[in-house]
């Protein structure tokens, strides 16, 4: 799907596109560095994920709330088919970050950002560039569900297709039931598809936002704190839904929780905050590397707990 429409009169010139790296093998734990909290790797499989996906690279990016700069020279890639954690203390811009990533940062009066986000080669904020059009190829998962309390569940999973004009019944009915199978939701409401979304369990409406969210087959899915308002097993279906769409589609979480970091992701980021009050990128790397052998003394001072 092209991310042009119109040209526009902000222009920019565009560097020539990197080429994403593939996927770093899975890891496992080795072990926790010294002092460390205890924090299990979850271990992967080295068989390679079939499925060929987009990856995201951010390149000295910046973002800004009025004149204040909340995130400072952001260089990252995320790995295509692969989970990226964002972990870090509260108000160093994790949130802020993934915003950046499908242009929901700027739908806040005041913000904006400096810098570049590329999408499978293509500059998301090039001039011409739709911002609907990147939101349909990099969804994003909320950390409070928020089914739409209106629609039935079948409306809510429905919702982007309509809002795009389709109205064919049976590619809707197709696509209804793909999604929530894709998000383990399909046997628990396939006998009540026009009760209300909002009548469903914290956990039920969290996946039922997931299945809304890659109806409309998005390359990439965000995920802001998905389960930090869930309980236990409902956090657990959302970790096991995580790791299954991992084949399918390339996947950045933020989440306090560095234990659901180690538990779900195949890569993490570390960011903090600086004296300046903005968020910067500390490191990034293999999820086991990260939580059993950082490479700077912060990373450590953080996962053992000193800190955060």
């Amino acid at each position: 799907m092209p991310l042009m429409t119109e040209p526009t009169t902000d222009a920019r010139v565009d560097p020539a596109p990197s080429p994403v790296p593939a996927p770093a093998p899975r890891t496992h734990a080795v072990g926790p560095v010294p002092g460390a909290r205890a924090i299990e790797v979850a271990r992967r499989s080295d068989e390679p994920v079939q499925d060929a996906g987009v990856g995201v690279e951010i390149e000295h990016l910046d973002a800004y709330y009025g004149n204040r700069r909340v995130l400072r020279d952001i260089t990252l890639t995320v790995h295509p088919n692969s989970v990226t954690a964002i972990i870090g203390p509260s108000g160093c811009g994790k949130s802020t970050l993934i915003r950046c990533l499908n242009r929901m940062h700027e739908v806040t009066p005041g913000a904006r950002v400096a810098g570049e986000v590329r999408l499978d080669g293509d500059d998301i904020y090039a001039p011409g560039v739709d911002p609907v059009v990147v939101r349909q190829r990099i969804g994003m998962v909320f950390q409070r569900p928020n089914p739409f309390p209106t629609m039935s569940i079948y409306d809510n999973v429905v919702a982007g297709l309509k809002l795009a004009g389709i109205r064919d019944r049976s590619l809707l009915d197709e696509v209804a039931e793909r999604s929530l199978r894709r998000a383990a939701l399909w046997d628990e409401v396939r006998d009540k598809l026009s009760a209300p979304g909002g009548a469903l369990s914290g956990g039920q409406q969290q996946r039922l936002c997931i299945a809304r969210a890659i109806a409309v087959e998005p390359e990439v899915v965000l995920m802001d704190e998905p389960a930090s308002a869930l309980d236990p097993m409902s956090t657990l279906k959302i970790e096991e839904l995580i790791a299954a769409l991992r084949a399918s589609y390339t996947i950045v979480i933020v989440t306090h929780n560095m234990q659901q970091a180690a538990r779900v992701s195949d890569r993490t980021a570390f960011l903090t905050v600086g004296d300046d009050r903005s968020g910067f990128l500390v490191e990034e790397g293999p999820t086991a590397q990260i939580f059993t052998n950082p490479r700077r003394q912060l990373t450590e001072d953080y996962i053992s707990g000193r800190f955060g």
